[in-house]
Formats: structure tokens, sequence, C-alpha cells
């Protein structure tokens, strides 16, 4: 049986029927991630003989009739970037001075835990998710393995690369400017990004430093089932989180089987202001289009932002810096002083955002904070009018690795100068604002790179924006077809 090809839920069943057991499912994937992490990097580490003492345990609880959850048994990864699993390490994305013990688990792994799934290593990500590509200088670049040597997208890349390689079946994702959506895209997977207030994050001492723009915990998965799953298990109040709602018990499952045909959508190629190269454009047209097969119409939606993409994505690599810049002077008062003594493991760009955030001043902040108004009156004029917006993922189809540790986006585009960290995904809008959104594989480019839809719903219908993708994944099937020749 090839058990890569299953769905989490699906492979969850068999487990939970004893048709297989965890102990045999966690051998089983151990035994592709030796013999084919290699050649796309999506692993930093792995922890098979732990993972396969709980998959034991899993097992003899399963012997007694006790229930473990739909998950059982299914091997998830956790993303090297921040604390996830407790006495586990993280490197905040492939910085060795940073190299730290766990201090507690993350909501993805707490919630993946109780829905029956087992954690059998970390995943490859950008240093402090600072870019929409993987790659690191003490790890390297992550590809997608649709084609060895083009970069998976980030900063979730190792997570997205492992499940679209079959290695794991749910990966863990983290999402402050299109991080779930952007790798999701480059691999063919589903990546959805909750509302604000969906799935807790509680920070300390800050309580509110994720908000700048809003980050968010969430999941890489092949299924949009697979997600709605995990949601159920992610999503609840918690007044720790400022932004936190109680809506109550919500079954995400049910949510994504509802209609959609009164939905009102819209598209944009570009939100009136991204260069889009033209294979993609086509090629998410085209998936748009889809739609009209479920019965909703979509039509074209205005956007009239009065600035260039290239100042709202040079606008989110300074505001990305409240947290990181506040990190390095709080580590330089303790002593380490990250920039001076380890510059070298840190890329050109994070360092010159983190001193601009810096020497902005309160005017800075002022500044940014009426950008970001932009955005939200922006988004408020589309969702006045529709219930889901749809765009490409990306301006572009994945980019090749560079060599040096520090793989960027494309500088130009269409003749036009582009901000190469995030600024070709048009994903980081919905951060901004906290509307759901999420990525749907849309297909794939001539040269056989995968290319996404985005689906942006209107904030707090997290089930709309499940309930369209789970309509699109009926009348649009993506493929799961592993690329072989790497073993």
């Amino acid at each position: 049986m090839q058990l890569e090809r299953l769905s989490a839920v699906e492979l969850g069943k068999l487990v939970n029927k004893k048709e297989v057991s965890a102990v045999e499912v966690i051998k089983y994937f151990a035994d592709r991630i030796k013999k084919r992490n290699g050649s796309i990097n999506a692993f930093t580490y792995t922890k098979f003989d732990e993972a396969i003492s709980e998959a034991e345990a899993l097992d003899k609880k399963l012997a007694r009739g006790e229930s473990v959850g739909p998950l059982a048994g299914v091997p998830v990864a956790l993303k090297d970037f921040l604390p996830s699993k407790k006495g586990w390490t993280n490197s905040h994305g492939g910085v060795e001075a940073l190299i730290m013990e766990d201090a507690e688990d993350s909501v993805f792994y707490r919630a993946a835990r109780q829905a029956g799934a087992i954690a059998v290593g970390k995943t490859n990500a950008p240093a402090f998710a600072f870019r929409g590509t993987t790659d690191n200088k003490l790890y390297g670049p992550t590809s997608t393995p649709f084609k060895v040597g083009f970069n998976s997208g980030g900063s979730s890349g190792g997570s997205a690369a492992a499940v679209a390689d079959g290695l794991i079946l749910i990966g863990e994702g983290s999402d402050g400017g299109g991080s779930i959506r952007i790798p999701s895209a480059w691999c063919g997977c589903f990546g959805f990004k909750a509302s604000i207030g969906t799935i807790p994050s509680v920070n300390r001492p800050d309580g509110w430093s994720a908000s700048h723009p809003y980050c968010f915990n969430g999941a890489i998965t092949k299924t949009v089932e697979d997600s709605a799953v995990m949601l159920n298990y992610m999503a609840g109040y918690d007044p720790r989180d400022p932004h936190s709602i109680d809506w109550g018990k919500r079954d995400f499952t049910e949510l994504m089987m509802r209609s959609i045909e009164n939905m009102r959508i819209g598209y944009t190629d570009d939100f009136g202001i991204f260069d889009v190269d033209k294979e993609v454009k086509e090629i998410v047209r085209q998936a748009a289009g889809k739609f009209r097969e479920a019965g909703v119409a979509v039509e074209r939606a205005e956007f009239h932002l009065p600035r260039s993409q290239r100042e709202y994505a040079e606008f989110w690599c300074e505001s990305i810096c409240f947290d990181t810049a506040t990190d390095m002077e709080l580590w330089k008062q303790n002593g380490l002083d990250l920039v001076r003594n380890h510059g070298t493991q840190l890329t050109r760009e994070f360092i010159y955002w983190n001193a601009r955030l810096l020497q902005g001043g309160v005017m800075g902040i002022r500044a940014m904070n009426e950008r970001r108004t932009e955005i939200l009156d922006a988004f408020a004029e589309a969702f006045g009018k529709y219930d889901l917006i749809l765009s490409p993922v990306t301006v572009c189809p994945p980019v090749r690795n560079a060599a040096d540790g520090d793989t960027k986006g494309p500088l130009v585009m269409n003749g036009r100068r582009m901000e190469p960290l995030i600024g070709f995904a048009e994903t980081f809008f919905a951060n901004f604002t906290g509307n759901p959104a999420a990525s749907v594989p849309a297909g794939l480019t001539k040269e056989g790179l995968p290319v996404g839809l985005q689906i942006i719903g209107r904030k707090f219908r997290d089930g709309d924006v499940l309930a369209a993708a789970r309509a699109y994944e009926e009348i649009n099937p993506w493929s799961y077809d592993i690329p072989l020749g790497r073993m």
C-alpha cells in the first residue's frame, strides 16, 4: 500500500480500524524521508525513535479500545522557526547562534497530538520567517518536489515540500505575510490561513506582538478536509489572546460542505498594482473560471489602492520587524549582539529592515498604520460587494534556488522593479486586515512548476473559504502524483 497517496483523514481511519498499525505507518514514512529528503531538503532534523515510541503507545491505546482521534498515527512535521514541541530545538529559521530548546508546545502540535497525529521532525524555514522563500545560511534552500532546484516558497517551505513529496501528510505552518499560502502554491498543496481570532495566539510578555501585521498559526495539507479537521482542533477561545473570539463549538468539516451557489465572487489578477507573469495569470484565470461549474458567477473585482506594490511590500518588510527588532534589542541587553557578532548568519535585507524600523520613530509607526488603513479600506469596499475574492497567490512560478543561502523572488517583472522578499506574493494584504485566505492548486506551467489560486473571504467567515475550496476541489481535483527519480 502506498500510504503517501492517502489523505490524513484516510490514513487515520485505517489506523483506527487497525488495518495498519501506527508503528508500521511511522516506520514507512521514516524510510521514505531517509530516501527522499536529501534532494529537496525539507527537514532540518528528524526524531524517528521518539515518534516510533509514541506510535507504540498509540497502538496500545487502540488495542484497549480507547479513542485516539481521527488522525491516529498520521505523521506530521513541525516548523523549525519558533518553539513547537517542548524538549526539541528550534533555530529561528536557520540561525546557528539562536538554536534553542523549545520551552513549550505550539498550537499546531497540541492540536495534532490531540487528534492522534505523531510528529516526526522539524522542517526548514528562512531566518525569522522574513521572506516568501525558504533558504537560510545554516541549512540552505528547500526545493519544490515538482522540480528540484526551484524553491518551495516560504516561509513554511519545508513543511509544504514535505507534504507535497509524501514525506508526511500534514505540516505545521505559520503565516505573517503568506507563509502558509505561498509554499502551498509552489508545492501544489492546500494551505489555509484563518481569520484573526479563530486560532489563539498566546505571546508573552507582549500579548500583542503578533499583530504587526497579524501572524497566524495553521496547517499545510493535501486536502481541504484534512485542514478542516486540523482547524477543529486548533480553533477555540483563549482569553490570553487579545484577538481571540469565542464562537462556541464549530465543526469546520460541516462548514466546508455548505453550498456556495449564492455566494458573490470577485476576481482580480493584480489588486490593481501587481505585475503578473503572463503564464501565471492565464493559469489562475482558468482556475477561477472553474467556479462557474459550481453555479457561481465570477465577476471582475476592482481595487483602488493609492500606492505601488513595491511600496506596500516594503511596508510589510518594515512592519514585520516589530517583533524581530525588539527581540534583537532584548538579546543585546543580555549580551547577544546578533548583528555585530553573528551578522554572517543573517541576510543583508534582514539587517537593513530591522535597522530601518528602529530609525523610524513614532511617526514611522503612524505612517505604517496609515498604509495599513488604506489596505483595510480597499478590502472593506471589495467585501461590500463580494463574499469571496480570487487572485493569484504569487505573480510568478517558483524561482531558482540561490547558492548563497539568500534565495529571493524576482527583482523585475514586466519591466518594473519588484521588492524581492514578499513583493512577488499577493498574500500579505490579508495579514494586515485579518481576513481568512487559502491557496488551492491552480495548475502547472509548461515547465511543470505549480501555481496557486488564492481564495480570500470576509472577516470571520472562515467557513466560506473552506466551502469554496472544497467546491473547487470537487470540480478541479488536483493531482498528487509524487515526482519520482530521486530515490
